[in-house]
């Protein structure tokens, strides 16, 4: 099956007999993960006339805090996927009479919970984790944990075959497992297609269009489309204060920008969080006093732990245009309704990954989707529909 292949697979023998454990974090994409599965794989696949792929699944707690999971079906002998998002504080539990949101520790925990449940009965184990459990604690600089590269082997010390996770902070920390499969997978393809379908008048050329890296760290990501569409690629270097720790940070005192003229010109910033959000509203005032068109940015995961007020503001007198983020992680209700606001759903690319995995195909022709924007940006000069 050639590597280019986007359409679900029509092989006839699968790793196992597919199964999808959404935990309660993870229960809505997951239901529209199972649907397009369900609808893809009942067009291709004569006698696919399963309604779901989902199987049952809890995780009680008692009183006290502690917790168990619970499989409500057979595992035995299936290709089981685990969807979870560490990053869900909506989730809420009972504790000692109280109402505790549960923090990306608890989830984390409930995830090896239900691999133990599991109990080695399955043919294989997948976990589909979007925000990587310590990403954000990747590397050593003082005497510190390394909570990211601990997790991946005690997962795979547990029995899992294969991680995916969705823009990992540093992708290097696979290192830490390198006989077990890690995908680190990029929404490129559906961040344009979102772009130029929320944004009918977007040039993408040199002339009207420039990438702007908000960090050195998110070079890559912004080189990517810079070199792809041959627009220039500009850079802030953020100046830190370290002498003192802010939240467990070194605050940022400036951003200084190297690149190329902006006035006049759309922007398109690109990277992997909106934690707080101040250093994406500072970048966009510095673009905005450079004479900058219109800004727009492009995330995967929209925390903002802030909350929304400032955005909406800056919204509000034009500095900021349109934020567009997927649906790996939890966002705010007030987020979602948010004017200015762009949701990138990711459940079809999902249901894409688990196919190809239960086939045990390649993924190449998956996660690098180069041609496959080409072949957009060619369908919409040809003025087809995106």
């Amino acid at each position: 099956m050639s590597p280019e292949r986007a359409a679900f697979s029509t092989l006839s023998f699968p790793v196992g007999p597919l199964g999808i454990i959404a935990m309660d974090s993870c229960r809505d994409l997951g239901a529209h993960v199972d649907k397009w599965l369900v609808s893809e794989r009942q067009k291709t696949m004569p006698g696919a006339e399963t309604d779901t792929y989902l199987l049952k699944s809890r995780c009680p707690r008692f009183s006290n805090g502690e917790a168990k999971a619970i499989i409500d079906e057979s595992v035995r002998g299936k290709d089981i996927y685990i969807l979870v998002d560490i990053g869900n504080y909506s989730c809420k539990y009972n504790f000692m009479g109280m109402e505790n949101h549960m923090s990306p520790d608890e989830h984390y925990a409930d995830l090896k919970r239900v691999i133990s449940a599991i109990g080695g009965k399955a043919k294989r184990i997948n976990v589909i984790m979007p925000f990587l459990y310590g990403g954000r604690q990747h590397k050593r600089s003082v005497r510190e944990s390394l909570d990211c590269a601990c997790a991946l082997q005690e997962l795979a010390s547990l029995g899992v075959a294969n991680i995916i996770t969705f823009d990992a902070h540093d992708a290097r920390v696979s290192n830490a497992i390198p006989e077990v499969g890690f995908e680190d997978v990029h929404a490129y393809y559906q961040f344009i297609k979102a772009l130029i379908h929320e944004i009918p008048d977007l040039k993408i050329d040199k002339d009207n269009m420039m990438m702007v890296s908000p960090d050195e760290g998110g070079i890559h990501r912004n080189l990517y489309y810079s070199t792809l569409f041959g627009i220039n690629l500009g850079i802030f270097i953020k100046r830190r204060d370290y002498t003192t720790i802010v939240n467990g940070r070194n605050p940022i005192v400036a951003h200084e920008f190297i690149g190329d003229d902006v006035e006049g010109k759309d922007i398109l910033v690109l990277d992997d969080m909106i934690s707080s959000g101040d250093s994406m509203l500072d970048i966009a005032m510095e673009l905005k006093r450079r004479k900058a068109r219109r800004i727009f940015a492009a995330t995967t995961y929209a925390l903002f732990t802030d909350g929304i007020q400032e955005f909406q503001k800056c919204y509000e007198q034009g500095i900021i245009d349109k934020i567009f983020a997927t649906n790996l992680t939890y966002r705010r209700p007030e987020l979602k309704d948010a004017p200015w606001f762009v949701e990138v759903d990711m459940s079809k690319y999902i249901a894409k990954l688990i196919d190809a995995l239960n086939y045990d195909e390649s993924l190449g022709g998956i996660v690098n989707p180069a041609q496959r924007i080409m072949n957009l940006m060619q369908r919409r000069n040809n003025g087809e529909q995106i």
